[in-house]
């Protein structure tokens, strides 16, 4: 009897390794499937990182399009200023100098204007 306990436990221990060795297995095998999956997880994450870089580049090359479409656009309506405030300027020279030239013979008349004036006081008090 003994013998046939002791292969009875050998039996009952061969059956327990076989079953540990069959577990080991399906855990390697999990095991590399989840290291399978974490590697798909990653390169899925490099695509969408790569769109979004990708996105953004477009983006960005957009946004100073537009920008130096802006900046084009006022210095160009700077130089049109330019010229317009150009033209205002000569233009108020000009009248500057009429006034100038107009106010220069206007201080002759104007003096003479006064000496006639004060020709007249003395009539006007006379009467």
């Amino acid at each position: 009897m003994v013998n046939t306990r002791s292969q009875t436990k050998m039996a009952e221990n061969t059956n327990l390794l076989a079953l540990l060795a069959e577990m080991k297995k399906s855990m390697e095998k999990g095991q590399e499937e989840m290291k399978n999956g974490q590697d798909e997880m990653k390169k899925g994450q490099e695509e969408m990182k790569n769109q979004i870089q990708s996105q953004v580049v477009s983006k960005v090359g957009e946004i100073k399009d537009h920008a130096n479409s802006c900046i084009e656009r006022i210095e160009e309506d700077v130089q049109s200023m330019k010229g317009e405030i150009g033209e205002v300027k000569g233009e108020v020279e000009r009248k500057i100098e009429e006034v100038e030239d107009k106010g220069s013979t206007g201080k002759v008349k104007g003096s003479q204007r006064k000496s006639s004036s004060e020709d007249r006081r003395p009539r006007e008090e006379a009467q």
